[in-house]
């Protein structure tokens, strides 16, 4: 019977062998057919199913693509908790010891009795996830989140080939696969490959990558980022006979098609765990994927039951880590690297060190501080390590080896300049980082000045993205913000991907920005921690240019809300002669506004100061800003006593913690918007895990 006469059945037995074909290629590395054979079947089966979409399941291969992107990620709520493991701090074999002697002791086990039986697994380096299978179809998959509720991902982890949409055999009513989703290294270097050719970011490390993609809205750009994924454990289990073993348990998982690695032992007591933990030691550098250690487990699941757990975490599992990889050598430098924000990063130039498996000659020193702090100075045998694996940094130095009384190091005195621009260089007084002033003149500062300049909320203009300003400063047309309006159609029209009717549109941007307000252009200058609002209440209170450049330290001071730190900022800005210039040639180049700001907007929130920390469930930071200076209110960039409301959302860092020391009343969104409806509202929960 051809395909027209049954396309059910077509369909059907082509999902099977393409089924078989991925787990195969994905999952075995043992490819079945050529490539060209298998883009035929893949093909046929879009084709039959374009053709009878009534006929296209949840579970096919052609899902794995991706669809149209979300608006956002739906919370969910684990029926089972994702808890997290016990990290062993002794990274010596004595931690294996450790751990063997605090379960035995649990037990109630002594000498004369039997040794536990552990397995031993890899510690992959990438993002915990818990795929739900209802008769044997993915039907969900979701992060760990705070462990009780993360988020629901599974538009993209069905892009993921290595991950079934359909178990093998006979699957259980439920089954929810705990595991981690990963990027190999090869896949990872492709990956920045792609973006450098492409002109895009690249990533910092493989697990920044593969985590970043399972969160995306769209799972067309899950699609091109290769993942793969291991399987470690089950959550919650319906019409399933549990194994009586971990390693069972893992048999089993594999016998469903899901794949779980190759690397692990059963041991009878901690010695095979040591030799475990030794032997993946020697393998690291050669894996295909980055670890950060070893996890050991009680075997049998009785057992595992009996431990149970204690402040969320299970008794019978520990995860030890590898210590870092360090190496000594010597500082022959201190050189510095200038950002896209002006700041200054003190760098070590080092004798080549081969350090995690790779040759060392820079490493980052962070700030002033962090080299104070450490008491690094040039000429200093240092040790080096590669943190987390990637980012080698100078940890200090080997004092026993220092020869003589070497100087300290001075960042302001080494660099009283900007390396790049020659600009002056300045560090504020409760700041870590030293900046260079030349904000608007600045190479190093170039692309970052032009996009806040041009931004939605400053100089408005349409059109001018990072593609663009990277190709207008990298063929050196645009080195200042005043060159904008020098631009000439020519030029534009000449750019990859531009075009005439493009680069009129731009032009015609451009010349309409030329008409603004003074509160605009204040903010377009990208002075340190001058915000919108902060650029609203200078233009109200000095009412023209003139006068704010005439301005002084107490001058400024009158200003409302402008204290001693944001008043030097403006002062060390406009003290710089090439900012001067530039805004100068800004005025020549015709852009203009009316002298004068309006008065401050009334509202119920009119005087009342608020912080924005942590990411809100249905509002971005720009929305929740523009809400609150709607009702009158005022968003500031810190935490201090004259702040009324600390806004946190998911993930709230050090703000939060500040505005609890102080006592400051903190709301989450619901709380926010109770606030701006009826100008109060009760504080929020701020308990660990929302914290």
């Amino acid at each position: 019977m051809t395909a027209q006469q049954d396309p059910a059945g077509r369909i059907a037995r082509l999902q099977a062998e393409i089924r078989r074909h991925d787990h195969a290629y994905y999952v075995l590395d043992a490819p079945t057919v050529p490539d060209a054979e298998y883009d035929r079947l893949f093909r046929e089966l879009q084709a039959l199913e374009a053709a009878h979409p009534e006929l296209a399941s949840a579970d096919s291969p052609t899902r794995r693509v991706g669809g149209a992107a979300l608006p956002e990620l739906a919370a969910v709520r684990h029926a089972v908790p994702m808890l997290s493991i016990r990290t062993e701090t002794d990274t010596t074999t004595q931690g294996v010891r450790n751990f063997d002697a605090r379960v035995r002791n649990a037990l109630g086990l002594d000498l004369a009795d039997a040794p536990v039986e552990y397995l031993g697994e890899l510690k992959f380096d990438g993002l915990a996830i818990s795929l739900r299978y209802e008769h044997g179809a993915l039907v969900r998959a979701a992060t760990r989140g705070d462990g009780e509720t993360g988020e629901d991902v599974t538009h993209n982890v069905r892009t993921i080939r290595q991950i079934p949409l359909q178990l093998t055999g006979a699957a259980p009513a439920v089954l929810e696969v705990r595991g981690e989703i990963y990027m190999r290294r090869d896949d990872f270097e492709a990956l920045n490959a792609r973006q450098r050719a492409a002109a895009e970011k690249v990533f910092v490390n493989p697990r920044n990558a593969a985590a970043g993609a399972v969160r995306q809205l769209d799972p067309r750009i899950a699609a091109r980022r290769p993942l793969s994924f291991f399987a470690y454990g089950i959550g919650e289990h319906v019409g399933f006979a549990l194994p009586e073993t971990q390693a069972g348990l893992l048999e089993c998982l594999a016998a469903f098609g899901v794949p779980v690695c190759e690397h692990r032992c059963v041991s009878a007591g901690p010695d095979g765990l040591i030799a475990f933990h030794a032997h993946i030691a020697a393998l690291r550098d050669t894996l295909p994927y980055d670890i950060d250690g070893v996890v050991y487990k009680v075997n049998r699941a009785d057992l595992q039951r009996e431990l149970g757990f204690v402040t969320r975490e299970p008794r019978w599992a520990v995860a030890h880590k590898y210590p870092a990889q360090e190496e000594i050598t010597r500082l022959l430098a201190i050189d510095v690297q200038v950002g896209r924000t002006g700041a200054l990063t003190p760098v070590a130039r080092l004798e080549p060190v081969f350090v995690g498996g790779v040759t060392v000659t820079n490493a980052t020193l962070h700030n002033q501080d962090e080299i104070d702090r450490k008491d690094v100075r040039i000429g200093d045998w240092v040790i080096v390590r590669r943190a987390g694996d990637v980012i080698p940094e100078v940890v200090g130095p080997v004092l026993e080896r220092r020869e003589g009384e070497l100087p300290r190091y001075d960042l302001l005195a080494a660099y009283p300049s900007c390396p790049v621009c020659g600009s002056h260089v300045v560090r504020g007084e409760d700041e870590a980082v030293a900046r260079c002033t030349g904000g608007l003149f600045c190479p190093a500062q170039r692309k970052q000045a032009l996009l806040h300049f041009a931004g939605r909320r400053a100089m408005d203009i349409e059109g001018l993205g990072d593609k663009l300003v990277d190709q207008l400063v990298d063929a050196a047309i645009v080195k200042s913000p005043v060159d904008l309006y020098r631009l000439g159609l020519l030029a534009l029209a000449n750019l990859e991907r531009m075009g005439e009717k493009s680069a009129q549109n731009l032009l015609a941007a451009i010349d309409k920005s030329r008409n603004t307000t003074l509160a605009r252009f204040i903010f377009a200058l990208g002075i340190r921690n001058v915000g919108e609002a902060t650029a609203r209440d200078l233009a109200r209170h000095f009412g023209q240019l003139d006068a704010l450049l005439a301005a002084d330290l107490e001058a400024l001071q009158q200003v409302p809300d402008v204290g001693p730190v944001v008043a030097q900022c403006i002062v060390d800005f406009l003290a710089e002669p090439h900012n001067r210039e530039v805004i100068e040639q800004l005025r020549a180049a015709g852009v203009r506004w009316e002298e004068g700001e309006p008065a401050a907007p009334a509202g119920h929130l009119l005087g009342k100061t608020f912080v924005l920390t942590g990411t809100l469930p249905n509002l971005s930071r720009d929305e929740a800003k523009a809400l609150i200076e709607a009702a009158g209110g005022k968003v500031s960039g810190s935490v201090s006593k004259k702040t009324d409301w600390v806004v946190a959302g998911a993930e709230a860092g050090s703000k939060l913690d500040k505005a609890q020391a102080l006592g400051v009343d903190i709301v989450d969104e619901e709380g926010l918007r109770r606030l701006l409806e009826q100008g109060q509202g009760p504080a929020m929960d701020t308990g660990e895990e929302q914290a």
